[in-house]
């Protein structure tokens, strides 16, 4: 069983965005804080409207979540 969904977070200029890559789930918020809590509700209300979708899951997986940090200059 997968312990471990992938996910990505971003800031477009205006909101954070989170996605899911491994499901056709997005969120966003206004923070960091708020974007991450949303993102983490889509998913579970995502899972309540299709419990198929978790079957290959552990039951409580971690979230494991890249950011984009923005430029570098070198």
């Amino acid at each position: 069983m997968k312990n471990i969904i992938k996910s990505e977070i971003y800031f477009d200029g205006e909101f954070y965005c989170a996605r899911c890559m491994d499901f056709d789930v997005f969120s966003q918020g206004t923070t960091l804080d708020e974007a991450v809590k949303n993102f983490k509700e889509a998913l579970e209300l995502h899972f309540e409207d299709d419990p198929d979708a978790a079957k290959d899951y552990d039951p409580s997986p971690s979230l494991f979540t890249m950011m984009d940090l923005g430029e570098i200059h070198v």
